[in-house]
């Protein structure tokens, strides 16, 4: 699985002041979108993140998972991994389907009158980076990074910066 450049995957070197992981496996079915998007902003909120930034990131979610119940075919279940720190929120959605031609994803907006289609696009207005890769027969994955708004008053505010 491709990660961000900028994501440390070394958790406990002491970089990073704060750094919360969760891993969710469910089943692809259209009512875990709510558990995700509930567990997520269950640690948005706590770490102190700014409610618009928050709404950013659970849409740009509910649209990867959503993407992954209606298109990654046959599959039993699909991931959820969340690495937040202080900075910024790394989500990556992970499906065991037949896997999709990344070249022809598009992130532009879709016609007015179009019913479908604008997930990718919002995913791509509402984070920092957006990547996808794929490989046949073994499924797609989404990342996406976001640069994290804290509250003055948050929990997290006093470590933006320091270290």
């Amino acid at each position: 699985m491709p990660v961000p450049a900028d994501v440390d995957l070394d958790v406990c070197s002491g970089a990073r002041p704060v750094n919360i992981q969760i891993a969710l496996c469910l089943p692809q079915d259209a009512e875990t979108v709510a558990v995700v998007r509930s567990v997520a902003l269950a640690a948005l909120v706590q770490m102190g993140v700014a409610p618009e930034c928050i709404d950013d990131i659970r849409l740009a979610l509910s649209e990867a998972c959503t993407n992954v119940i209606e298109h990654a075919g046959a599959t039993e279940d699909y991931e959820v991994r969340l690495d937040l720190d202080s900075e910024r929120c790394a989500i990556s959605v992970i499906d065991g389907g037949r896997g999709v031609d990344v070249s022809g994803l598009s992130s532009a907006m879709p016609d007015p009158e179009s019913p479908r289609g604008r997930g990718i696009a919002l995913m791509t207005a509402l984070t920092d980076s957006v990547e996808f890769s794929a490989r046949p027969g073994v499924g797609t994955t989404v990342c996406f990074l976001k640069r994290l708004n804290l509250t003055a008053d948050g929990p997290l505010a006093p470590l933006r910066h320091s270290g």
